[in-house]
């Protein structure tokens, strides 16, 4: 196989390597290392006898990824407050579609609480399929074990109450979130909220955690002044909000719905990885 049709077939298949690496890393920046360490790797091996190309590059991506995981384990790199990963943001609704399989920031927040290999199997077997003797080889243990840590993982998961996925009823709650933020309004931010929302802030050099509908209103009112400048969003599949004055981000909201009011709210508001955050616009 020539270099050009080797290109052309790992081109083929960048975005599950990088929705891979994503889900298992909760950072676009080393999910995209992760998918062009890949691609060294197929550039300098002998792929001549290679059957499935994308079963190798996705064995190729999750032990890369298996490897940053250990290594923020055992460098004690993992963060102490709130932590909020990179969120992926689009303004284009005809986007609704291509984001609706996204994994949602509350979601990838439930995962960084898994180990390494837990996360590893369950992210390999249950959203992308991959057999659990694959699994094995790259986390270096038996198929029976690496079903055990994915069923640990999943039982972790399932304890979370499923978010709403209607993306109209979604977009109604937010909408209604900016209008009572903009207006000032405590009531009507409290009557959007679920009685035990919970508030997630990841600022960078700070972070926050609020429970409860009238704290998290009115820490919501502490930032009213920026709420003209706050619009729909989606964020990760799901409608949030973007705040941007002069086109700069200050904030990214992701909503967990739930029954019609917000269960969850995550912010990154951290300036430095919010300087390099990508939004897709039409």
């Amino acid at each position: 196989m020539n270099d050009f049709s080797l290109a052309e077939r790992f081109e083929e298949n960048r975005g599950r390597l990088r929705a891979v690496a994503y889900r298992m890393l909760g950072s676009t920046g080393e999910a995209e290392d992760a998918v062009q360490e890949a691609w060294l790797r197929l550039s300098r091996s002998d792929t001549s006898e290679v059957e499935n190309l994308a079963a190798w590059l996705t064995t190729v991506v999750g032990r890369v990824c298996l490897d940053v995981l250990r290594s923020r384990k055992s460098r004690g790199e993992e963060p102490l407050g709130v932590h909020v990963p990179d969120p992926i943001v689009s303004l284009d609704p005809e986007q609704e579609t291509l984001m609706a399989d996204s994994v949602g920031l509350a979601l990838l927040v439930v995962l960084e609480t898994l180990s390494p290999a837990e996360r590893l199997s369950f992210v390999l077997h249950d959203m992308f399929g991959v057999p659990f003797d694959d699994i094995a080889t790259i986390a270096g243990r038996t198929p029976a074990a690496t079903r055990q840590l994915a069923s640990r993982a999943r039982r972790r998961i399932q304890g979370v109450p499923a978010p709403e996925t209607d993306l109209t009823r979604q977009r109604t709650v937010v909408e209604a979130f900016i209008a009572a933020s903009r207006g000032g309004d405590f009531d009507a931010l409290v009557a959007v909220l679920d009685p035990d929302v919970v508030l997630h802030v990841d600022g960078g050099s700070f972070s926050k955690l609020v429970r409860g509908a009238a704290e998290v209103a009115g820490q919501a009112l502490m930032f009213s002044r920026l709420a003209p400048y706050s619009r729909p969003a989606l964020i990760n599949g799901a409608w949030g909000i973007l705040t941007a004055p002069e086109g700069k981000p200050a904030s990214v909201m992701a909503f967990t719905v739930r029954g019609g009011l917000v269960a969850e709210l995550h912010i990154l508001a951290d300036p430095a990885r919010l300087e390099r955050l990508e939004v897709k616009d039409s």
